[in-house]
């Protein structure tokens, strides 16, 4: 017995893999990560499909295994990549005990359609060398390490921080004037790229009305400028 864990991309449906998709077409069961996942992407496929927002851990896991007895094809599908924040340690494990193979499929995690949407690098020779993803404390987080991180004056991408914007960049112990953006839902039909600094951008996200479903960006690589030319394409 083989169960497939997969990346559904960011969003835009013709981000998933290659792989991804023809595991999409042959299956007869997917557990899908509930509103994370553009339904888009769901559409025409002759699989059964399982939002697993409306059930438990147990309860997803018993439903794959039933599945994967009968003999049929399953596919667990994440938002991303499940590597990011995706919990699938957790699912995989009890799978594992009860003698299923897992296989993991990466996927554009929504952090590179961020990158994209605001058309530059995470990582900027000159300007950012390393890059710091994190995530703010909240239900499932007592304490986290914002303010610690922030110290570091590279590029920093929070997930997970959509409903509490305010509250996280007024931790950012970087001056004011840091380039700062909020992306809404990048790479989907109503992606939203707010950009501006850590002083301001809460009040713009405020006013955008962004609440979920976004990723906080903060570093000198949105401004786009003060890089030196890569190595890679010097004269030779």
């Amino acid at each position: 017995m083989k169960i497939h864990f997969v990346g559904a991309g960011p969003g835009d449906p013709d981000l998933i893999t290659v792989r991804g998709a023809r595991l999409l077409e042959e299956a007869d069961l997917i557990v899908y990560a509930g509103s994370l996942v553009n339904p888009t992407l769901l559409e025409g496929l002759s699989a059964r499909l399982v939002d697993s927002n409306r059930i438990n851990l147990e309860e997803i896991n018993g439903i794959m295994l039933s599945a994967l007895r009968r003999g049929e094809g399953v596919v667990r599908l994440h938002s991303g990549d499940p590597a990011l924040y995706g919990a699938i340690l957790e699912q995989m494990r009890p799978l594992e005990e009860a003698g299923v193979e897992v296989e993991v499929i990466p996927g554009v995690s929504s952090l590179f359609a961020v990158a994209a949407a605001l058309k530059t690098q995470l990582t900027l020779k000159g300007v950012s060398e390393s890059l710091i993803v994190t995530r703010p404390a909240g239900t499932t987080l007592e304490n986290d390490s914002i303010a610690e991180f922030s110290r570091f004056g590279t590029t920093m991408a929070i997930f997970l921080g959509a409903d509490k914007i305010r509250e996280t960049v007024d931790r950012l112990e970087i001056p004011a004037e840091t380039p700062a953006a909020v992306v809404y839902h990048a790479s989907w039909p109503d992606e939203l790229v707010i950009v501006g600094n850590v002083g301001d951008i809460a009040d713009r996200a405020e006013e955008a009305g962004v609440t979920k479903s976004a990723m906080i960006l903060v570093g000198n690589v949105i401004s786009r400028s003060g890089y030196g030319r890569s190595h890679l394409y010097q004269s030779r």
